[in-house]
């Protein structure tokens, strides 16, 4: 997918760095930040889209995360400060329009960087910040329970984008238990599965983070019998319009929920929008 992308953005600009380091297993606990971060507004969950799968969630507790973080994509919001603070930072899988910026963040914000055992050896960040786990894991951040959960799709990375990408362990989606808040379920890449049953079981999510621009994800279509499967109240399509050959749209989503008689509400942020949850 790397290769296939980087010939479409041709010459879009990627912050990587680092070298494979070998990683012990962390213990689970708080992130200590650069900097506090205050609470969301008068007690909402905020969700900040950064375009493509980018997101920042600000919860009640004042816990502050970033999932997939490629802030510098093309669909970013022109000008945005990027977060000075961060508690976690949350890898899907391993290819360049997901890790994007992490490691400097990281570095920056000191947050711990969250991800499968193989992508987080290959970024090569102190241990102490270094999260490598798989699906089945749940870690506390501050008032977020995160779960790792599957995901459908492929995932290799390369520190030096001229180097050959080597193998980052099987993608991951997360769900986020927020205290006094929604529940959220950020699919990362993939296509629909039947797991996702099982996902709205344990968690019941209330709100689902859904690629829909197809080739390389689901598309529309089958972003709405993922609706379907994970039984949530509202969705906020992402991983569309960024490249040409992601053509899904959320009208198409709206369209392909009609049919199927959901009610499921389609929510469009613009890219530097804050939506409060």
């Amino acid at each position: 997918m790397r290769t296939k992308l980087m010939a479409v953005v041709a010459g879009a600009a990627m912050a990587f760095g680092g070298t494979a380091a070998a990683q012990g297993t962390p213990a689970p606990g708080k992130v200590a930040a650069a900097k506090a971060p205050a609470a969301a507004t008068r007690g909402k969950t905020e969700v900040t889209w950064w375009g493509h799968a980018a997101f920042v969630i600000r919860s009640p507790g004042g816990a502050v995360i970033a999932i997939d973080p490629w802030l510098s994509n093309p669909k970013a919001p022109k000008g945005a400060a990027q977060p000075e603070a961060l508690d976690a930072i949350l890898l899907t899988h391993g290819h360049f329009d997901h890790v994007g910026e992490a490691k400097a963040l990281a570095e920056k914000t000191g947050a711990k960087v969250y991800g499968s055992f193989e992508l987080i050896n290959l970024l090569g960040l102190p241990e102490a910040q270094s999260v490598g786990a798989n699906a089945g894991g749940t870690f506390q951040v501050k008032d977020v329970t995160l779960h790792l959960v599957e995901a459908v799709h492929s995932s290799s990375y390369a520190a030096d984008p001229k180097s050959p990408a080597q193998y980052a362990g099987a993608p991951l989606g997360y769900v986020l238990e927020i205290d006094k808040g929604p529940t959220l379920y950020h699919a990362g890449d993939t296509g629909p599965f039947e797991g996702m049953s099982l996902i709205a079981t344990q968690f019941k999510p209330t709100v689902a983070l859904l690629p829909i621009g197809g080739h390389f994800t689901m598309g529309p279509a089958e972003a709405a019998q993922a609706v379907r499967l994970l039984k949530v109240k509202s969705v906020i399509p992402m991983h569309y319009g960024t490249f040409p050959l992601l053509q899904g749209t959320p009208d198409a989503l709206t369209g392909e929920l009609k049919k199927l008689r959901n009610t499921a509400k389609v929510v469009v942020p613009e890219p530097g929008a804050t939506t409060a949850l």
